[in-house]
């Protein structure tokens, strides 16, 4: 039997820019990908805690350390700059890997710099 859970998330991430005028994704630092074991295209959901919005898009690459969480195309729309968002992705896992598995969670400042990597719930 296969599930499906929490593979990493960017927990209260700050928009740094919503550029409607690009193709869509969700622009993230090279850093916070990292940390969170984001892949470039990989699906996201991501969820606005100023206005309650939640999205599904996907990850393009950000300039390592600069800090970028950028909301691209249509999803421009569903944030303002300054708004906290939580980034989450997901994973398939076999019940046989389960006991074992760790999702990864990073805990960022206003400047989306990392402050805590966790692997766990």
């Amino acid at each position: 039997m296969m599930f499906e859970m929490l593979y990493g998330k960017i927990h209260r991430a700050v928009v740094t820019d919503a550029n409607l005028n690009y193709t869509g994704s969700i622009t993230i630092d090279r850093d916070l990908m990292d940390a969170a074991k984001l892949r470039v295209g990989q699906k996201v959901d991501v969820v606005n805690i100023n206005n309650g919005e939640r999205i599904s898009t996907y990850v393009i690459e950000g300039e390592r350390g600069s800090g970028t969480v950028c909301l691209n195309g249509a999803a421009a729309r569903k944030a303002q700059i300054g708004d906290k968002v939580i980034i989450i992705s997901y994973v398939m896992i076999d019940e046989k890997e389960l006991a074992d598995f760790k999702p990864a969670v990073v805990l960022v400042d206003e400047k989306n710099g990392i402050i805590k990597k966790e692997e766990s719930l």
